[in-house]
């Protein structure tokens, strides 16, 4: 018999149950549970999906958001499916026994910084170590949705047609409608919550991709773009939400000669840059990172990325409002970091 090497065993991955398990025992009956998220629609319906679970255990339950909700579709998702949510920066953090983050990391936003969280669920890449009690974070997965519809599973809790349908359209969203970054997971999770959803409800939620005021940002997106290589570049200056940047991103993703795309603008004192290509042997997140990472926060998968470099990074190199710098400075440095 052949006798195993010594040497340090690898962990087994623990199931779901197990990590459901390991999840319910840190709350009691008397806990008042803070979610804090980045509101896009998988991280509202993930959260609404840990509301869910933790509904029976512990004495409340709050959804808190620290970006403003511009975009039409999100503002739908909200209204229609009538998501309790209060703005982070109205509530005071210390009224609460636990604190947790779905569909983020702590070091992804200066917003969570404050926070000491109990739990960090997440489907996007871990660039730092993430410390809490609980934390179950799988870059796999096409999205937080679906991990958390694995918990609901294995909890056995009977679905909510609103819950339901949140989920899916997280789903489809995030993976592009399985276009991007999705995995057999994704897709069984998908195939569970489709009969309990609202297929009318969800239509409604995407048709609202947009309002009148968000067209003027197409008409400067195209006045300012710029093509090199198969990289088209866009500075867009001041917009009220990254939400701007990402509406004309996809939609310059639209040109069959474009294989990146990289639309910057200025969102409160901010240098955010969105970054999107084609998903063939390429990787928006890495990009970003050797682009952007010594300014600021960088990441993302594999064809969707995201750079936020405060101003003040910047101030030594460029004067205030001087937006053809940036727009300069953006593309100079992809350029530079990126092979075609």
């Amino acid at each position: 018999m052949t006798r195993a090497r010594p040497g340090k065993q690898t962990a087994r991955p623990r199931s779901v149950s197990e990590n459901l398990r390991k999840l319910f025992n840190l709350f009691g009956p008397n806990d008042k549970v803070l979610i804090t998220i980045d509101a896009d629609p998988d991280s509202m319906a993930s959260a609404m999906a840990l509301k869910r679970l933790l509904r029976e255990k512990v004495t409340s339950v709050t959804l808190a958001h620290f970006n403003k909700i511009i975009r039409s579709d999100n503002l739908s998702m909200v209204r229609l499916l009538r998501i309790p949510l209060v703005k982070l920066q109205e509530i005071s953090p210390n009224r609460f026994t636990k604190i947790l983050l779905v569909d983020g990391q702590p070091h992804h936003n200066e917003a969570f910084n404050d926070f000491q969280y109990d739990v960090v669920i997440d489907h996007h890449p871990k660039i730092m170590p993430v410390k809490a009690a609980f934390v179950d974070i799988r870059p796999d997965y096409g999205a937080t949705a679906t991990i958390m519809t694995q918990y609901l599973r294995s909890a056995k809790i009977r679905l909510s047609e609103r819950l339901a349908t949140a989920l899916v359209y997280a789903i489809k969203v995030d993976t592009n409608n399985f276009e991007m970054r999705a995995v057999e997971e994704d897709v069984k999770a998908f195939r569970f919550l489709f009969p309990y959803s609202n297929m009318h409800l969800l239509h409604r939620i995407e048709i609202c991709e947009m309002a009148i005021d968000d067209l003027h940002y197409f008409q400067e997106g195209l006045e300012n773009r710029r093509v090199i290589k198969g990289k088209m570049f866009s500075h867009l200056g001041k917009v009220p939400s990254a939400d701007a940047l990402v509406l004309v991103a996809d939609f310059f993703m639209k040109c069959h000669e474009v294989a990146w795309v990289v639309v910057s603008g200025i969102c409160r004192n901010t240098l955010v840059v969105v970054i999107r290509n084609d998903g063939l042997r390429k990787d928006a997140g890495n990009s970003a990172i050797k682009a952007f990472g010594r300014f600021g926060r960088a990441g993302g998968h594999r064809a969707k990325a995201r750079a936020e470099i405060p101003s003040a990074n910047l101030e030594e190199h460029f004067a205030k409002g001087d937006d053809v710098n940036l727009a300069e400075f953006v593309v100079r440095r992809f350029e530079k970091c990126v092979e075609m």
